[in-house]
C-alpha cells in the first residue's frame, strides 16, 4: 500500500495571524493561527502571538516551521485547514 507524501511549497502571510498555503498537490487553504495561538497554555506557544515572531515562518523539507522546530503542525491538518485547540478538559467533558 503506498502512501501519498504532501508537501507545502509556498506559505504568504494573509493577515495578521493568517498564512496562505500552497500545497505540491496545487491545493491552496488560508489557515489562521489566531485561535490555536490564544487558545494555547504553553508560553512557548503563546510567544508566538509577538506578530515579529510569527511572521518568522519557512518551508523547510515540505513543513511549515518557526525558529529550531519550536512551532511546527501536521502537515494533514494544514491541508485540511483544522488546528486543533481544544484544552484537554474541553476533550474530555
Amino acid at each position: 500500500m503506498s502512501q501519498i507524501l504532501i508537501n507545502i511549497v509556498t506559505a504568504e502571510l494573509a493577515g495578521d495571524y493568517r498564512l496562505h498555503l500552497t500545497f505540491d498537490d496545487g491545493k491552496e487553504q488560508t489557515v489562521d493561527f489566531k485561535p490555536f495561538l490564544t487558545h494555547a497554555r504553553h508560553p512557548d506557544i503563546r510567544a508566538y502571538l509577538d506578530l515579529s515572531r510569527f511572521s518568522a515562518f519557512r518551508i523547510e523539507y515540505g513543513e511549515l516551521v518557526w525558529g529550531d522546530y519550536e512551532l511546527c503542525f501536521p502537515i494533514i491538518d494544514l491541508y485540511r485547514n483544522h488546528l486543533e485547540h481544544s484544552t484537554h478538559q474541553e476533550a474530555v467533558a
